[in-house]
């Protein structure tokens, strides 16, 4: 009879859900489709310029990893944005949602035009300082990718902002359809540019740049399209309000911080590979390709995470955010573990795909083995959690753990059984599981403690 009562006892106290499911399934459906299209593209990037050589695709993969720190500096400050207009969406606070959606293209602007210039100038010091002593045609393919895409990075950063702002409003349709119009343009640019024209790494950073450029446009047109019914009207603005902005620096910069701590840490780890050779550079680019086909759904549901959790705060109400970090992390298990399976299964034919000698080949299957077989366990719980902390603006704690578990176990583990033990690319695989494991512990210890309830001002 208790039981009864418990179950038909109203969910929330009576409160309506801020999100149903169908809310959710709008919201995380389109965001899958859009990183699967990323991936897919990455991949497609990678077989291609496989064509080109090993120095090619080595020359690419290190730069790849550079470019993946610029992009995580985009994505953190579209997070901080994304959090910031969540949060007074869910407040009901109109007028400070439409110009926190202001200050974040505005920010994301000058932050893109700041950083392209830095890599444009710096390309060569930058790889040299990454990965020290690489092979002459490696350095000079790197440097040529780096300086091409390095135009693009303006233009990165705006489409991250308004995609953050379409998604904040539970809007992932409009990301969706951009992103498919942009990878198209890529992956038919990079089949006419190196099978068409038989360029090199030009022939597959050129096409990104374009994609890029009309990514951007075509977001920013409908940023600031006025619509009936939308939940935010952004305005067009050249100047920075300083009490905005530094509500969205005080989420963006602890973010921005940790992730590119973290892929800082994931390139110094890739130059300790780098010294075995082009063998291991090469096997590790195409791993970490097969990987990310993987993390997919875990990306997209930690994305969805930052607007559901956003909107419980700022609504005042940890009982439903709570409540949909634990449905949408079951969500993250699921649908990784059946990727993970599906990967773990298909490694050979996958790996097969890859214009790659046999030693490359037989290392990048077992790479993609270490990683699938423990992420489907450990990825959900390490980087889909952390959002929701950062949603309800825990963003010092993350940034901690982070930074902490990167230097002692991806850096600290990875130079003791990479370089000192011999290792190469499985030691630095071995490291990187230790180091989920880790965040797993520590993230998920903050979260059922509650003491993130108590970090958000309104």
């Amino acid at each position: 009879m208790e039981a009864t009562k418990l179950k038909n006892a109203p969910r929330f106290g009576g409160r309506k859900p801020l999100f149903s499911e169908r809310d959710l399934l709008v919201l995380t459906g389109p965001l899958l489709v859009e990183q699967l299209l990323e991936v897919t593209v990455g991949m497609a990037d990678t077989m291609m310029v496989s064509r080109c050589g090993e120095a090619a695709i080595s020359g690419v993969s290190l730069v790849d990893m550079v470019n993946n720190l610029i992009i995580v500096l985009f994505a953190a400050l579209a997070t901080g944005g994304a959090v910031v207009v969540s949060q007074y969406l869910g407040a009901k606070e109109q007028k400070h949602a439409d110009q926190s959606a202001g200050q974040l293209l505005l920010l994301s602007g000058l932050f893109g035009v700041l950083v392209g210039v830095v890599c444009f100038v710096l390309a060569r010091p930058m790889i040299r300082l990454f990965y020290g002593s690489i092979d002459a045609d490696v350095l000079e393919a790197g440097v040529l990718y780096l300086k091409i895409i390095a135009l693009s990075y303006p233009f990165l950063a705006l489409y991250n902002g308004g995609a953050a702002l379409f998604r904040s409003m539970g809007n992932s349709k409009i990301s969706m359809q951009i992103s498919f119009l942009m990878n198209i343009i890529n992956i038919v640019g990079n089949a006419v540019c190196i099978f068409g024209l038989k360029m090199g790494v030009d022939g597959v950073a050129w096409p990104s740049v374009v994609s890029r450029v009309v990514a951007a446009a075509l977001i920013l047109r409908k940023c600031y399209k006025k619509e009936k019914g939308s939940l935010l009207n952004v305005p067009k603005t050249l100047r920075l309000d300083g009490g905005l902005t530094r509500r969205i620096l005080g989420i963006g910069i602890p973010s921005a911080f940790e992730n590119s701590l973290f892929e800082a840490g994931r390139i110094l780890v890739v130059s300790m590979i780098s010294t075995f050779g082009t063998v291991q550079i090469a096997a590790n680019a195409v791993a970490n390709n097969l990987d990310g086909m993987g993390v997919i759904p875990g990306k997209a549901i930690s994305l969805a995470m930052i607007t559901v959790v956003g909107r419980c705060v700022g609504a005042g109400d940890n009982e439903q955010a709570v409540y949909y970090t634990r449905k949408l992390l079951l969500w993250a298990y699921l649908t990784m573990g059946l990727s993970n399976g599906a990967i773990f299964l298909l490694v050979k034919p996958l790996v097969g795909i890859y214009a790659l000698s046999g030693a490359t080949m037989e290392l990048a299957v077992l790479l993609v083995q270490i990683h699938s077989g423990c992420g489907l366990f450990l990825w959900p719980a390490s980087f889909v959690l952390p959002n929701a902390l950062r949603a309800a603006n825990d963003v010092r704690f993350t940034m901690v753990v982070s930074i902490l578990s990167m230097a002692v176990w991806r850096l600290g583990f990875s130079y003791l059984i990479c370089v000192r033990m011999g290792w190469g690319a499985v030691g630095v695989w071995i490291a990187m599981v230790v180091d989920w494991t880790c965040r797993v512990i520590c993230f998920t210890a903050r979260f059922h403690s509650g003491a993130w309830k108590t970090k958000y001002q309104a």
